[in-house]
């Protein structure tokens, strides 16, 4: 059995189980963070279990790097952030790639610098999970900007 916390995300997906899924893309999965200390908080996460990009089939990387970046611009035109943090992360149980979006505003972190420079109870705090209402607002919302891309880069027909 798996322990990887990615795999294990992306199961729930696929059984229909993860409230905070957006979209399936041809590489990855679209997923809003289970926090939202910063508004907009969206996760890609790869459909291959693997630790580094340069261990991706050269086809795919392109793919899964394209459909990132088409992400983040959903994210982007659907939460209007002053700046866009990008970041791929994976270690301990979650070596499996996953892309963090943070959407980022002038005073959102006291001092200015990374997210991860708040302690780990502000950025895990309760008051920052959505009640359903919200998470499915805010999950409309990506995915209407995210199958707008798509349909502009023909990826997606009009639906």
């Amino acid at each position: 059995m798996c322990d990887c916390l990615v795999c294990s995300r992306i199961e729930q997906i696929r059984r229909g189980e993860n409230p905070y899924f957006v979209e399936e893309l041809s590489t990855g999965y679209v997923v809003l963070g289970d926090y939202q200390r910063f508004p907009g908080y969206t996760l890609f996460l790869c459909k291959e279990h693997a630790s580094e990009l340069h261990h991706l089939d050269r086809e795919f990387r392109n793919r899964f790097l394209d459909e990132m970046s088409l992400t983040a611009e959903a994210v982007y035109r659907a939460f209007q952030p002053e700046k866009l943090n990008y970041e791929l992360l994976g270690k301990g149980n979650a070596v499996h790639m996953h892309w963090h979006l943070f959407p980022r505003k002038t005073g959102d972190v006291p001092g200015g610098g990374p997210v991860w420079r708040l302690p780990s109870e502000e950025m895990y705090d309760e008051k920052y999970r959505l009640t359903t209402e919200e998470l499915e607002n805010r999950k409309r919302k990506l995915r209407t900007e995210l199958h707008r891309l798509m349909r502009e880069a023909g990826i997606l027909n009009a639906r």
